[in-house]
């Protein structure tokens, strides 16, 4: 048996709850490194974080699947590593192999069949890997049948291999509505032409030998008029859609940014939320927090970590809004502990990082714990696992330096607190005219959950909380 043969393909591992897909960024090794067990090879980005992935075993990288930039589907070959036994003849590489290496470096999306898509498939599949598609030619060079090659076509490839790909017709194959069939090698090129509606055949590709390439489909979809015009049974009605212009940024909708649409879209259509404030005096919280801080310097207590305490009070009192709606299962689920989100603002984009049982937590130790939260999640350094899973938002949009906010809540959660800034306004106070600390404090709540009572019972409890901080020794 050739290394080779034996070599291991390294699935790209399941990255927390929900997530399907993965972001090249950097690969940390190349074709030809020796790796040890437990080496971090490449990072990616999922939908909620930047990840360092290590790979489970040792010996030398004989392919990398996939290039930076593009996207791969969890349990899909990540990296091939092949033992180190020797430079023997058995150990040579089989041919085309090296001319494979090459297009991955290169990015040109082929895939690689007969390598398997399980840790272990040595077991099962012992003949010699095969390239399903062979690298195209350059555009305008002539292709040739040079020694080591496979043909265009996936003649040559195993078809018993499970998870051979479908192989794309040569250039010039006619589809069946006369026009030439694209050159799509990429099963992630295809489907993110389905989803985005866009039709491969009105597409010339960039990559070698004209194949559709992701960055295509992508600026396909950017740029409608161009791509509308190609098609001609386009409708009149969009020809008068604006294109991008020489001087207009175009930001593809992808990453952390198509997860976030797609989350508050998915918010805003299946649940009825309802927003309702209260504005408050502040003064009390604030000197309460200043009090704290004097006694204790070297480990201070922010606004924040107080809003949350208090919020943890009022959804020991209201357990409706620590719930969630399982609409397949038609019933509320009130969950037993509070998994708080912080709402936290990012270069990636807003995150929201979760305290998990945070009602165990002293304010001192939620204090600490925002902190260190919310500096991980800016720098991007949280797991996955560390942004799913809340059940109540709290979300200070006042360090923005606005008064309220009516926010989208953070699905599937039932609630979301957010707190606007504290400015000095004129406030009645027994009675007499006074300078006050004041903020607006505002409650979006789902309301199939419950209604205004409890929604409102709640809000009052946190304004209380806030005028008169006392009133959390009650609930201790």
């Amino acid at each position: 048996m050739t290394t080779v043969e034996r070599a291991q393909v390294f699935l790209l591992p399941d990255l927390g709850e929900g997530l399907s897909e993965a972001e090249i960024v950097e690969w940390r090794v190349a074709v030809g490194d020796v790796v040890t067990v437990d080496q971090t090879v490449v990072e990616v980005e999922t939908a909620k974080a930047v990840v360092d992935v290590p790979c489970p075993y040792a010996g030398r990288v004989v392919a990398l699947h996939g290039a930076a930039g593009e996207v791969r589907p969890v349990g899909q070959p990540l990296i091939t590593v092949a033992p180190l036994d020797g430079d023997g003849p058995d150990d040579r590489e089989p041919a085309g192999h090296a001319t494979y290496r090459e297009e991955e470096r290169a990015g040109s999306g082929n895939v690689l069949i007969g390598y398997g898509t399980g840790h272990g498939g040595a077991g099962r599949r012992r003949r010699r890997p095969r390239l399903a598609v062979a690298p195209e030619p350059e555009a305008g060079t002539p292709a040739s049948s040079g020694a080591g090659s496979t043909p265009a076509t996936a003649q040559g490839a195993d078809r018993t291999t499970p998870d051979a790909a479908p192989t794309p017709s040569a250039a010039g194959d006619a589809a069946p509505d006369g026009r030439t069939a694209p050159l799509v090698i990429s099963p992630i090129v295809r489907r993110l032409a389905r989803e985005r509606g866009v039709d491969l055949a009105t597409l010339r590709g960039t990559g070698p030998g004209g194949v559709i390439r992701r960055a295509d489909v992508e600026a396909a979809t950017a740029a409608p008029v161009a791509r509308l015009a190609a098609v001609p049974d386009a409708p009149q009605a969009h020809v008068g859609l604006a294109p991008a212009g020489e001087g207009d940024v175009v930001i593809p909708l992808t990453g952390i940014r198509k997860v976030i649409a797609d989350k508050l879209s998915r918010s805003r259509r299946e649940i009825p939320e309802v927003t309702i404030w209260v504005d408050v005096d502040a003064t009390g919280l604030l000197e309460t927090r200043a009090a704290i801080n004097a006694a204790t310097p070297d480990a201070p207590v922010s606004v924040l970590a107080l809003m949350a305490r208090i919020c943890l009070s009022g959804l020991r009192k209201y357990p409706q809004l620590n719930a969630h709606v399982d609409t397949e299962g038609q019933r509320i689920v009130q969950s037993a502990g509070v998994h708080l989100g912080i709402a936290a603002q990012t270069d990636r984009g807003l995150l929201v990082p979760v305290l998990r049982d945070a009602q165990r937590l002293t304010t001192r130790e939620l204090a600490v714990a925002l902190a260190e939260t919310t500096a991980a999640a800016r720098a991007g350094t949280l797991p996955p696992a560390r942004l799913t899973g809340g059940t109540f938002t709290l979300n200070n949009y006042g360090v923005f330096g606005v008064d309220g906010s009516t926010p989208i809540i953070n699905h599937p959660e039932a609630a979301l607190l957010g707190v606007g800034r504290i400015v000095d306004k004129p406030w009645v106070v027994d009675g007499q005219l006074a300078v006050r600390k004041v903020t607006q404090l505002s409650l979006t709540f789902d309301h199939r959950v419950c209604d205004g009572g409890v929604a409102g019972g709640f809000l009052r409890h946190v304004a209380d909380c806030v005028e008169q901080p006392a009133l959390l020794v009650a609930n201790v």
